[in-house]
């Protein structure tokens, strides 16, 4: 038997007390695969965001709004391949007021060619640019809200006031993450001619995609000065900036996950932390044998750390077999259904795993520092004689 296989068996001397540890252990490493899962799900738009599109919105701010005609000029820039537009409804629906997705105006036939990963059947594509009050929905929104191709829903508009009936014309998924699959996608040209005469033609925001990625940042800023001589002047940024700035409305929300991510690391730490200093402790007088038998300083805090590794990398891999059952396929599903906008993706990434392995293993092993230095530091005298 060498000092490894020693020090890993002694893991199990006192089992009641390994036991505990363990679970605590894996359920604080469950919690922080959570939290960090729940970061990841939350920023899947912006890890994901295509390279080859940019957004144009107003200079100002995103919520005021461009002149319709703008579209014809973004698509003539060198460099623009094709280019559509958006408008932030704010439909709720009146059995569901509770529920919060993503109603968006949009020109169908553009839409559908600037985000080709939006997969739906030609059937219902056909249906959709067919019928002015149709309407897409992602698969999850469509689960949500217990929709069906040919369903009449009818929403009550927040920005818009008043009583919207549409015809779900079909049901999305997406090829990629970086589309949600909670949005409610209808006719722009709807909505635009239902307006007074003094709010039409107005869009939110524009998404070209270039010809060429590596210079998305030279057509965003030519895009720009072509509008520097306008009364409405823009400002372009590539589909993860823009992602990013919807995103630094939850910065505050994404702000307290990460502390609280901190506090389970903190929680990890004492709770190796007492394991190793009760067991170093209890097994004092038997480091001063080792000592006696002619085992070196280092050789006995080797033997502590070894233990101190070991237990962490149980525990973390206890945690991490519970987080997939239980976060991934149980929590995610429902998040997935239920608050598919604000979640869309929920899935463990594998750097979120090996964080959780890799923050077990090194927190078990630094919380048995101070107690191997302690230990290798006692003369064999000192250390026969303690009686704890």
């Amino acid at each position: 038997m060498n000092l490894a296989s020693l020090a890993t068996r002694n893991v199990g001397r006192n089992r009641f007390r390994t036991t505990l540890t363990l679970l605590g252990v894996a359920v604080a490493v469950v919690a922080f695969v959570m939290l960090r899962t729940v970061i990841s799900s939350m920023e899947v738009a912006v890890t994901h965001a295509a390279h080859d599109r940019i957004g144009i919105r107003h200079k100002v701010s995103f919520v005021m709004q461009l002149p319709r005609r703008y579209i014809d000029t973004v698509r003539q820039t060198p460099g623009v391949h094709s280019a559509t537009w958006a408008n932030w409804f704010g439909g709720k629906d009146p059995r569901n007021p509770r529920e919060f997705f993503p109603t968006l105006a949009v020109d169908p036939a553009s839409f559908l060619d600037v985000y080709d990963e939006v997969a739906v059947s030609p059937a219902d594509r056909e249906r959709w640019l067919a019928d002015r009050q149709g309407a897409i929905v992602g698969d999850q929104l469509a689960r949500l809200l217990r929709l069906r191709v040919g369903d009449t829903i009818t929403l009550s508009g927040t920005i818009y006031p008043g009583n919207w009936v549409f015809h779900v014309s079909g049901i999305y998924t997406a090829t990629r993450r970086s589309m949600d699959r909670s949005e409610f996608l209808f006719h722009w040209d709807y909505l635009n001619n239902a307006l007074p005469e003094r709010r039409r033609d107005q869009i939110g925001w524009i998404i070209a995609r270039v010809d060429d990625p590596s210079r998305a940042s030279g057509v965003s800023a030519a895009i720009d000065r072509t509008f520097d001589v306008q009364d409405i002047q823009t400002l372009s940024m590539s589909e993860r900036s823009m992602n990013l700035s919807f995103m630094g409305m939850m910065s505050g929300l994404l702000a307290a996950i990460n502390a609280i991510s901190g506090i389970i690391l903190l929680i990890l730490l004492m709770l190796f932390g007492n394991t190793m200093s009760m067991g170093v402790r209890e097994r004092t007088q038997e480091y001063g044998v080792l000592r006696a038998l002619g085992f070196l300083p280092k050789h006995i805090a080797g033997f502590i750390l070894g233990e101190a590794a070991a237990l962490g990398l149980a525990a973390g891999v206890l945690g991490l077999a519970l987080s997939y059952p239980l976060v991934q396929y149980g929590l995610g599903r429902w998040l997935e259904e239920n608050m598919g906008s604000l979640v869309p993706y929920f899935r463990i990434e594998t750097s979120t795993a090996a964080q959780a392995l890799g923050f077990s293993l090194l927190l078990g092993v630094a919380s048995a520092l101070i107690p191997a230095v302690r230990a290798s530091r006692l003369t064999v005298t000192d250390a026969l004689r303690r009686i704890d």
